[in-house]
């Protein structure tokens, strides 16, 4: 991995982490103590952090600072991004047990008025 690598992967988890607790650039910057365009240019991939800026960071994102430099997926699957990441699914599955269960009710409802 290069450094320009090693900059891209940092700047996406930033932004990640970021987005992921809703903050935003304004919000963070504030609360790692840092100017917003230096965090503009840190996620831009401009700027690379000193140690003690990447500890302030993962500090404020709640995180320890290696979390920053590791590469691929780094937020876990909570609940709610599991709902989100298959809510078509779940609402398809969904959908259909309560369009069979409409449907027998519908039935039922027929069966008796036919009987009547």
């Amino acid at each position: 991995m290069t450094g320009q690598d090693l900059r891209a992967v940092l700047s996406q988890n930033i932004r990640e982490y970021r987005g992921y607790l809703d903050l935003s650039q304004a919000d963070f910057a504030e609360k790692a103590s840092i100017s917003i365009p230096f965090l503009s240019d840190i996620e831009n991939g401009k700027k690379w952090v000193s140690p003690e800026t990447l500890a302030k960071i993962a500090d404020a994102l709640g995180i320890q600072a290696y979390e920053l430099l590791k590469p691929g997926t780094i937020i876990p699957d909570s609940a709610g991004n599991i709902l989100e990441k298959y809510k078509t699914d779940i609402f398809n599955a969904f959908g259909k047990t309560l369009g069979d269960i409409h449907d027998g009710y519908i039935r039922q409802l027929n069966d008796k008025t036919d009987r009547l």
